[in-house]
């Protein structure tokens, strides 16, 4: 949240046109948690949780040319989450990602220095995005809708993120900060923030589609365990 949220989301450019990326379906516990106990945020004690850069991810999808869903990921992100277990509603979220750590599967050169201009990211102009909760809805016992605004490029738009609680505790020896994992993911719009170049004409499927899919994975670290003594 900023990381679980989250926030985030970019888009590359590749070039022209394509279908809509598919609408995605709410987002569900990976499968392999059904191993283990179920989660319940009343483990956890209250207070200020950070995302772990080490086991935190935030990655999207567009489709290109109508061949596949291209993928790729920030590389730099951070999140603060203040919780309350007994008000998981009233939790407040921001969060940061840094455009130009921005990491791509083989681009070609000079690729990643035109993402970060004028025409795509801007990033000299405008180098973070932002997301700050505005509403929280509870949707389950772990899961949730966060609405927040997601600013990118200079343009604030409300973005919601469907968000599942996949665990945590309130620490122990070996790592003696309560822990806590999500799971959210969210579509946006591209163009909305500017970001239109390459959207196909309607039929056809030449380029980079509009929709962007994300997916943030996170584990946030907080208060220090209480011992007794």
């Amino acid at each position: 949240m900023k990381s679980a949220l989250l926030i985030p989301a970019a888009v590359l450019a590749l070039a022209g046109c394509s279908k809509p990326a598919p609408q995605p379906a709410a987002a569900t516990a990976p499968a392999s948690a059904e191993s283990f106990p179920a989660p319940s945020v009343k483990d956890v004690p209250a207070g200020e949780y950070k995302t772990d850069p080490m086991h935190s991810s935030l990655t999207f999808k567009v489709f290109h040319m109508g061949f596949s869903h291209y993928t790729a990921r920030f590389g730099k992100f951070d999140a603060t989450l203040q919780l309350d277990p007994a008000h998981p509603e009233a939790a407040r979220l921001t969060a940061t990602v840094d455009p130009q750590s921005l990491e791509l599967n083989s681009p070609p050169k000079g690729f990643h220095d035109d993402l970060m201009g004028q025409t795509w990211f801007d990033a000299k102009a405008h180098p973070q995005m932002t997301f700050t909760s505005t509403k929280i809805e509870k949707t389950g016992d772990n899961t949730a809708k966060v609405t927040g605004d997601l600013s990118l490029k200079g343009v604030t738009k409300p973005v919601t993120l469907d968000v599942v609680f996949n665990g945590g505790y309130p620490g122990m020896q070996m790592d003696p900060h309560a822990r806590i994992g999500f799971t959210a993911t969210g579509t946006l719009n591209r163009a909305d923030f500017g970001m239109g170049f390459g959207i196909p004409a309607p039929g056809s499927s030449m380029g980079v589609g509009g929709l962007v899919d994300f997916t943030i994975d996170t584990e946030m670290t907080g208060p220090a365990l209480k011992t007794g003594g």
